[in-house]
């Protein structure tokens, strides 16, 4: 790495060793051809296979652009690449998944996106080669995401996106414990844009987002960037509260005009139950943002890093950074 490179492609790796050969197969020839000088950050993310194994010896053959960082347990896949930011160094940063389900070959469309002056760049795919219910459920959590957060992004969950290197620092610069990195980046972008990229099945192995993960994730985006849920539920409240009130009074006149009555005993219990389902909710959403407050300023390392693959060149220009 005697020059500095213009891009680092920062991938995570967690229990990859099924189809990541296929990986690098794909990924060194897109990269050899944008002519310019470039670095892959492999991040293993605490896996539990032989994917350490397979990307030291990677390492080896192509010590002249990789670099591998090995993460001391499973932290997530934000978190690794939270790590791959905070040792990169390309003037352009490029996420790319493991899985082989977005194309590496698409990276040079992200490029010549920035090369028209946008300093974030977010990808749609163009056919989504997922299951049913994964389309169901990433439509609903994106146009949840979209009124919460006002954050524009078509397509939340593609990896392949490419960021300005002052956009990075940005990142990098924020001590978030949780925090969705593509949404943090459009907060901090000046003039942003999206551009449509291919979508393949897994080359191999399994996907490692379930449905509660990708409830997890969107409980982050949400309140990690707005407090409208809290403001909606406070004004659902003072309307219930007065609804309330007036179905009371409702109730004493009722019971002076006509006397006491024992058949609306069951539509008071039907209310009574909704009224708790709805205080349970809030007191859940309340816990969502003490929580994150409770993991902020416990102020623990998001992350540790075991060992990091480089050449010395590569460390020398790092220190320098």
């Amino acid at each position: 790495m005697s020059q500095r490179p213009q891009v680092s492609v920062v991938i995570p790796v967690y229990n990859e060793e099924a189809g990541i050969h296929l990986l690098f197969e794909r990924l060194y020839p897109a990269l050899d051809a944008l002519t310019v000088p470039y670095e892959i950050i492999f991040i293993n993310d605490g896996s539990r296979d032989r994917s350490a194994a397979l990307l030291r010896e990677q390492f080896e053959r192509r010590p002249d652009v990789t670099r591998v960082i090995l993460l001391n347990g499973n932290f997530g896949q934000h978190m690794a690449i939270m790590a791959g930011f905070e040792h990169c160094r390309g003037t352009r940063v490029v996420t790319l998944d493991a899985d082989l389900q977005n194309p590496p070959e698409d990276i040079v469309h992200l490029l010549a996106a920035m090369d028209q002056g946008h300093d974030y760049v977010g990808t749609i795919r163009r056919t989504r080669e997922d299951s049913a219910w994964r389309h169901w459920a990433s439509r609903m959590m994106n146009r949840l995401r979209e009124r919460v957060t006002h954050i524009q992004m078509t397509d939340q969950g593609c990896m392949l996106r490419a960021y300005d290197a002052t956009i990075i620092r940005a990142i990098t610069s924020c001590r978030e414990v949780n925090t969705y990195i593509p949404a943090l980046a459009y907060s901090f972008a000046s003039n942003p844009t999206e551009i449509i990229v291919g979508h393949e099945e897994r080359a191999a192995g399994e996907s490692k987002y379930s449905l509660y993960s990708l409830i997890r994730l969107n409980f982050d985006l949400i309140t990690g960037f707005s407090i409208l849920p809290l403001q909606v539920f406070s004004l659902l409240g003072m309307v219930l509260s007065f609804l309330s009130a007036l179905f009371v009074v409702f109730l004493a006149l009722r019971r002076l005009i006509l006397g006491p009555e024992a058949e609306g005993v069951f539509t008071l219990f039907a209310i009574t139950f909704f009224l708790i389902g709805i205080l349970l909710f809030g007191i859940g959403l309340l816990g969502e943002y003490v929580g994150r407050i409770y993991q902020q300023v416990r102020d623990r390392p998001r992350f540790l890093i075991q060992a990091i693959l480089e050449t010395s060149d590569s460390t020398r220009e790092t220190n320098d950074a």
